[in-house]
């Protein structure tokens, strides 16, 4: 098995390859009703960064189902020739004594290997679920709304603004008019945006706390970027609607192949706060609602 640091080498750089292809993993503009990727066996959805770079196999292949090797030979398949699987990575916890007989916990990265259905043959159809089953009989941006209206803890929206932000010190997010934006999708993806900033806040997640070099450009400024363009997207996927700030320009995929070069652990530690950022919201609803059932993983935790 590798060391953590290889691992974080060969998952940014699987990022980066695909970056390099104009694809941007965290603003996929996919379909929701076609589902989320997730194991075929167990049916959990992946989370953090196993959920991004299995949505852009999900995107070649088609198929949100995954697999390991044993699971396809217990279904009576094969993986097809010449195919290769994807990493996933999780937080394995060991245990060590200390001198004085304290229990210290050590978090280790490790990985697995998937392969998407798509990649294997020999599986009997009746064993494959049906995608149907995850077609929305909901309006989508009434989701999208009602996800909003049932945070508990939501700050306060200021609208008519010049301009879209969060802003800490006040702890409220400001917003341009809603008739300003072109598709209703753009307004809510930039709110959702500012929203997952607003999720750091101390009496919330406790983000800013740690990410505290708040200049334009700086680390900690490109991981709280990268962190809300994550969660604002997942919300997207949730609530069933478009990403619609979407930036595959040159020069945008540049600066962040760059970032991901200079800090190997930017995007596995991006993605990790993202998904709790994700998660503080979902987990703050007033009543249950339809787009926040996603089971939870047990065990290891998912990067």
């Amino acid at each position: 098995m590798n060391s953590s640091f290889d691992i974080y080498e060969m998952v940014t750089n699987l990022i980066i390859e695909r970056l390099e292809k104009g694809v941007v993993p965290w603003q996929m503009p996919w379909k929701a009703e076609t589902g989320l990727p997730q194991n075929m066996v167990n049916k959990k959805i992946y989370r953090g960064f196993n959920f991004w770079l299995l949505l852009t196999v999900f995107d070649q292949y088609g198929s949100p189902f995954f697999l390991t090797f044993n699971q396809v030979k217990e279904l009576g398949g094969h993986i097809l020739k010449g195919e290769k699987g994807f990493p996933v990575v999780f937080w394995k916890i060991l245990e060590s004594e200390k001198k004085d007989g304290s229990i210290d916990h050590i978090p280790f990265l490790r990985y697995y290997t998937v392969f998407n259905l798509k990649q294997t043959g020999g599986i009997d159809e009746s064993k494959i679920p049906s995608t149907e089953a995850y077609d929305h009989d909901f309006d989508p941006i009434g989701q999208a709304e009602r996800l909003i209206e049932c945070w508990t803890d939501i700050p306060e929206i200021r609208f008519n603004q010049s301009h879209a932000f969060y802003a800490p010190s006040g702890d409220y997010v400001g917003m341009p008019n809603p008739r300003t934006f072109f598709r209703n999708e753009q307004y809510y993806s930039t709110l959702f945006h500012e929203l997952v900033h607003s999720t750091g806040h101390i009496n919330r997640t406790g983000r800013h706390e740690k990410l505290t070099d708040h200049r334009f450009g700086s680390q900690d400024y490109s991981q709280e970027e990268l962190i809300a363009e994550m969660g604002a997207a997942f919300l997207c996927h949730m609530t069933g609607i478009q990403n619609a700030t979407i930036d595959n320009s040159a020069a945008y995929i540049k600066s962040w192949i760059g970032k991901f070069k200079e800090d190997k652990k930017m995007l596995l530690a991006a993605s990790s706060m993202a998904q709790r950022a994700v998660d503080y919201i979902l987990d703050h609803q007033s009543f249950p609602n339809p787009a926040t059932d996603i089971e939870p993983v047990d065990q290891e935790a998912e990067a």
